[in-house]
C-alpha cells in the first residue's frame, strides 16, 4: 500500500488546502491507533501503548517557512484534538529551525538534514511523553525530536504518526 490512500489525503488536505476541518478527524484516527495498540503486548508483556502512563503530548513543530506558508502548524492542531480525546495534556516543547526540505531527500540526506535543528524549549525532565506526527517516512523527523527530548531528561518517548510511507 502507498502513501497515495487516504491517509495521504488527509494530511495533504489539512496542510495544504487549509481544510482545518480535518485536524479532529486526523486526531481520532490517532486516537483509536492508539486505542487499538493498548490491547497490543509489547516484548515485556505491557501494553504498547498506556495513556495512563504519559505525562504529556508533543508535537514535530512544522518549520517557520511552513508555518508562513500556511498560517498555522497542522500537528499543533491535530495535536490539541488528540490532547483532548485521550485526556493527556498537550506541551508545546519543540521548536525546529530552517533547513531544506525534507521532500527531495534520501534517508541520510534527510538524517543529515535535520541534526541539530530541533530543541527542547521547556523543561521535560524525568517526563514520559507521547511524541506525534503526520508522516513517518524515514523516521528523521521523529528521531530528531526524541534525541532532543531525550538529551533534555525525558524518561520516555512514545511515537505515533497517522501514516508511514512504506
Amino acid at each position: 500500500m502507498g502513501f497515495e490512500q487516504t491517509s495521504s489525503q488527509m494530511i495533504a488536505c489539512l496542510k495544504d488546502r487549509n481544510e482545518l476541518r480535518l485536524a479532529a478527524i486526523n486526531a481520532a484516527a490517532m486516537a483509536t491507533a492508539l486505542d487499538e495498540a493498548s490491547s497490543w503486548p509489547a516484548r515485556d508483556g505491557a501494553a504498547r501503548f498506556d495513556a495512563t502512563e504519559v505525562d504529556a503530548l508533543c508535537f514535530v513543530p512544522a518549520t517557520s517557512e511552513a508555518y508562513v506558508r500556511r498560517g498555522f502548524d497542522h500537528m499543533e492542531l491535530v495535536s490539541r484534538e488528540l490532547s483532548n480525546l485521550i485526556d493527556v495534556p498537550l506541551f508545546d516543547v519543540l521548536e525546529r529551525s530552517s533547513r531544506q526540505d525534507q521532500r527531495e531527500l534520501d534517508r541520510d540526506g534527510r538524517a543529515k538534514n535535520l541534526r541539530g535543528t530541533i530543541r527542547v524549549i521547556e523543561d521535560v525532565s524525568r517526563l514520559s511523553l507521547l511524541l506525534v506526527d503526520d508522516v513517518v517516512t524515514t523516521g528523521a523527523s521523529m528521531r530528531e525530536a526524541t534525541r532532543a527530548l531525550l538529551a533534555r531528561g525525558a524518561a520516555q518517548v512514545t511515537c505515533c504518526s497517522l501514516a508511514r510511507v512504506w
